[in-house]
């Protein structure tokens, strides 16, 4: 995307490099710049902003092995793959968790899934190759 995202995601990290590193693999998002606060992945459909979160405010917070779903948000988002069936070893490796139950939508199939630091998110593959 040059220039400026006309959209995008904020996402808060304890480990902003291995969520980064996360998204990057799962995703296929190119990483455009980062600060020691802040990596911006980019593709043509999205920017994602992934945010180190505060020292004051991280002391308190401690993310599990594996990590504890936390889908009491009232945000999800989703990113588009290939196959999901092709997803859930690199998405098991990075850390995440890809969830057995499956859904049909309109062209495509759902399913969610759990980044390395809890938080849920779907991914959605075309009906046309759905395993």
């Amino acid at each position: 995307m040059p220039g400026p995202a006309r959209a995008g995601l904020f996402v808060y990290a304890l480990d902003a490099e291995r969520l980064a590193a996360f998204y990057q693999a799962v995703a296929g998002l190119q990483r455009l710049h980062a600060t020691p606060e802040l990596i911006v992945l980019d593709s043509p459909d999205i920017q994602l902003l992934v945010h180190a979160i505060p020292p004051a405010y991280a002391a308190g917070i401690h993310i599990t092995t594996p990590p504890q779903r936390r889908e009491d948000t009232a945000l999800k988002f989703f990113f588009s793959v290939h196959s999901l069936a092709q997803s859930g070893p690199l998405i098991a490796q990075l850390g995440g968790e890809l969830f057995a139950e499956r859904w049909p939508g309109p062209g495509f199939i759902v399913a969610n899934a759990m980044d390395p630091e809890g938080n849920v998110f779907q991914l959605r593959e075309p009906a046309a190759t759905a395993t």
